[in-house]
């Protein structure tokens, strides 16, 4: 099979080669997947550059989620069949024309989707709902703080919060990112290079959760913009990962703070949360209530110049390999 390997073991975009390997074969509890289509995120351009390793009995080539037909089936599965159009989650291997998976973490692709739309789902939906409705918590009638969101995960967290009944306030670089987050749904969207930003916030209720992918430069904001008994969800810290903070305004306001990586939950854990996203979140994609942020595709050849189109940070949705 045809897949991707970094030059060297780490380096720039330019690593990024086409190259062959032998064509994995499902084990008992896993499936193979015909490979169509795989998601580019943030953190394959971490594990590019030798930042974010795979976790251990993970495949070293890039990619975390997939979308294709289901090849064969190991040993012990019965959902799914030879021929299946599925999507899934994955450890590491989706930069490539076959990925075996398990099982438990594949779901179908929703009606009327293709598979470059359903690459874009497995990655971005989980990660917003174990932080957004699991960590956070977050309720119906409840505001949502939204930084960078018109990323990937930011698109389909307003979308997902307003699927929900909850209330969004989205931060985003520049007027037309703004602009953009506004036409996805959120009820307030604010360009983060405003001098008032935090006030802004303030004027418009504060939040009751804040998700956020900024870290240091945003830790005072988010302190000052949560409302009493609000939560703090960290899934990055793009600008650093130490702040100094006031512990007495956390109990004061009675705050949580969270975090979590998505890559490193043990298979038992993605296997529930993949029973939790099919019972509450595939039914908004399958309504048209979330729809997948698709902003550029590249064949996999192009992998270099997809993950070079992410660091310009001009995007707004995901950016896909098409196989």
């Amino acid at each position: 099979m045809r897949v991707i390997e970094i030059e060297g073991g780490s380096g720039p975009a330019e690593a990024l080669k086409i190259a062959e390997r032998p064509d994995p074969v499902a084990r008992p509890g896993q499936v193979l997947i015909r490979v169509r289509a795989a998601g580019v995120n943030r953190p394959d351009l971490l594990q590019r550059t030798g930042a974010y390793p795979p976790p251990p009995g993970a495949s070293d080539v890039l990619g975390l989620e997939i979308a294709g037909e289901i090849e064969a089936v190991g040993e012990g599965v019965t959902r799914w069949a030879v021929g299946d159009r599925v999507c899934a989650l994955l450890g590491g291997g989706g930069y490539a024309e076959l990925a075996v998976v398990d099982a438990r973490h594949v779901l179908p692709i929703p009606e009327g989707l293709d598979y470059v739309q359903a690459a874009v789902l497995p990655e971005t939906v989980f990660t917003v709902f174990a932080n957004v409705f699991e960590s956070g918590a977050l309720k119906a009638g409840e505001t949502l703080l939204i930084h960078g969101a018109t990323s990937g995960i930011g698109v389909t967290a307003i979308q997902m919060a307003k699927a929900a009944g909850a209330r969004v306030i989205a931060t985003s670089r520049g007027a037309d990112k703004a602009a953009a987050a506004k036409a996805l749904g959120a009820d307030i969207s604010l360009d983060a290079k405003s001098d008032d930003l935090e006030a802004q916030i303030r004027e418009a209720g504060g939040a009751d959760v804040v998700l956020d992918m900024v870290g240091r430069d945003y830790a005072a904001l988010n302190l000052n913009s949560l409302n009493a008994g609000g939560r703090w969800v960290v899934i990055a810290s793009l600008t650093g990962p130490r702040v100094e903070m006031d512990l007495q305004r956390i109990m004061l306001k009675r705050l949580t703070l969270t975090g979590s990586t998505l890559r490193s939950r043990p298979a038992d854990e993605k296997a529930r949360l993949t029973v939790a996203v099919e019972a509450t979140a595939w039914p908004w994609v399958a309504s048209g209530k979330v729809k997948p942020p698709v902003q550029a595709v590249f064949a996999l050849e192009q992998a270099a110049d997809a993950h070079a189109e992410l660091e310009t940070g001009g995007h707004i949705g995901k950016i896909v390999l098409s196989v």
